[in-house]
């Protein structure tokens, strides 16, 4: 597909996020609900009203999913259910569904999103990036841990785990660690029966593009879209890895994206608050002339 016009990018509402996340498209309400992590708060924006509402958490939250009674939250200290949000009421109590055991007390967890078969991925992380340390791990979401109330990791040694997402089909995952000792991208075959990933590869370089790798999302296509965080793009790149697309984004640290609207061709944009930056921590919208995929719900 030729694209022979850079798209406008609008900012949806005025909020600033300290770090907005998981920007996840209720298609139900027609709505685009995501998360400010330091901040502590869930976000949502109407779609045709373009009213915003945010409820304060009790922990940080690095990425949310869909669930048929409410949302899925990975926090601090788990897996929660938070009930479905009303406007100016606050949230109900959230329901533990699952606890990690951390390899330190100073993490949380970060990037996540549920499989196209609707378990929950989510990766952790150590608070403070400038250790470096590889500590972080992916864990799975799903009946057995809903069962047992814990869920285990499938794949260690992570810094900054980041860029989850999966092909249209479901047989390919993709990881990213946005460390800037790794910068990279894999790709993964997925066994969508068991929710197994295998033969890792690396799928982008990101070393030779503009920006770490942060947030994901992919087309119908099967295109990837990653955030280039530091760099101030979102680029699209072909399920064979070739860069094929960079949107430039009006603040350095985009930090997800997703597809929504009533068409699901509108990507949206996080991002990360940084000095007296007014755009920064915004949330942005751009048409970029392709359709997304619906978000999947998390089912047990």
């Amino acid at each position: 597909m030729a694209f022979n016009v850079e798209p406008l990018v609008e900012r949806i509402g005025s909020m600033q996020c300290g770090v907005g996340e998981s920007p996840v498209w209720h298609a139900g309400e027609q709505a685009l609900y995501w998360t400010d992590i330091p901040d502590r708060k869930l976000w949502c924006w109407n779609f045709f009203s373009g009213q915003t509402n945010s409820w304060p958490l009790p922990e940080m939250a690095g990425c949310i999913a869909m669930a048929p009674n409410g949302w899925a939250m990975a926090m601090e200290t788990g897996i929660f259910l938070a009930p479905p949000p009303s406007a100016g009421i606050a949230l109900g109590p959230l329901q533990r569904l699952a606890t990690v055991a951390h390899a330190r007390p100073d993490m949380r967890f970060n990037d996540g999103r549920c499989d196209r078969q609707g378990r929950f991925w989510a990766g952790t992380m150590v608070l403070d990036t400038s250790l470096g340390l590889p500590l972080g791990k992916l864990y799975r979401f799903d009946a057995d841990a809903a069962r047992t109330g814990r869920v285990d990791a499938v794949i260690d040694d992570l810094i900054v785990p980041n860029g989850l997402a999966f092909s249209p089909d479901g047989k390919t995952m993709y990881l990213s660690d946005s460390h800037a000792s790794r910068q990279t991208v894999w790709a993964f075959d997925y066994d969508v029966d068991t929710g197994t990933p295998h033969n890792r590869r690396v799928f982008i370089d990101m070393n030779a593009h503009p920006g770490r790798p942060d947030g994901a999302a992919v087309d119908a296509d099967g295109c990837y879209w990653i955030c280039g965080n530091d760099a101030g793009f979102v680029h699209r790149f072909t399920p064979a890895g070739r860069l094929d697309r960079s949107i430039a984004i009006p603040t350095s640290k985009p930090a997800m994206c997703a597809f929504g609207g009533p068409g699901l061709d509108t990507l949206f944009v996080t991002s990360i608050r940084i000095g007296d930056d007014p755009l920064s921590g915004a949330t942005f919208a751009v048409r970029p002339g392709v359709t997304g995929l619906p978000e999947p719900v998390l089912h047990l």
